[in-house]
């Protein structure tokens, strides 16, 4: 049974019979799909949305598959790729699994084997991302987060009351501590959303945790912006 935030998966095939079968077997199975057909719109997409997976077809025109995946990859972005491929050789699977895929199906395929391997990687993606390591109660500086009440104890003393979305923000960015968080992530995580027509909300959400937080909120200590990028928690 899949959750009530339905996983993404972006599909790129150029054949167009395969492409519209595919994807109605999957949107099926319960996943939002994004489906394009060549290299360069694959790469576009990446950048202006968050997926929960990649099914990449090898053989696609203006670029190929394995130079989309290293594309990806020099962005320092996990997302799982599952190559499709007419290619069945040892060769060409020790190829795409070098340049940074995680799985890699031959055509023809069994479409049962090729929805529960797309399981798999997503919910093994799921579990990586979904750390537990923030307790219920955190402190940082004189700053007091508790996430189970949705409230929070400022740098002056003050009690705050947050919103579900304010605590997931800060559980999100204080879970990945000393890392830029992306906006796409972000939209995804904390408004389930592939596309948000705006970042002025997550703009909004970090000048209210440096007035939360922040000693001096020209000069963060905690909250960072990082211009055409995310977000960043740090600890001083």
């Amino acid at each position: 049974m899949k959750e009530a935030t339905k996983a993404s998966i972006l599909l790129v095939e150029d054949e167009e019979n395969l492409q519209e079968a595919l994807k109605l077997n999957l949107e099926l199975e319960g996943y939002e799909v994004t489906a394009v057909d060549n290299g360069t719109a694959a790469l576009k997409a990446v950048k202006n949305e968050y997926f929960d997976l990649i099914i990449l077809d090898i053989m696609l025109p203006e670029m190929d598959g394995i130079a989309v995946c290293e594309n990806i990859r020099i962005q320092n972005n996990e997302i799982p790729i599952l190559f499709l491929s007419a290619k069945n050789s040892s060769a060409d699977r020790v190829l795409g699994l070098k340049k940074g895929g995680d799985d890699y199906m031959t055509k023809p395929f069994n479409l049962e084997e090729l929805l529960l391997r797309v399981e798999k990687l997503i919910v093994k993606n799921k579990k990586i991302q979904d750390k537990d390591s923030v307790p219920n109660v955190y402190r940082f500086g004189d700053n007091v987060i508790d996430f189970a009440a949705q409230e929070c104890v400022g740098k002056d003393g003050k009690h705050y009351e947050l919103s579900k979305k304010e605590a997931m923000l800060l559980k999100l960015l204080i879970e990945n501590k000393g890392e830029v968080v992306t906006r796409e992530k972000i939209l995804q995580v904390v408004w389930g959303y592939n596309v948000y027509p705006t970042t002025r909300t997550i703009d909004n959400f970090i000048l209210n945790f440096r007035k939360y937080f922040e000693e001096d909120s020209r000069n963060s200590r905690y909250f960072h912006s990082v211009r055409g990028v995310g977000y960043k928690f740090t600890e001083a």
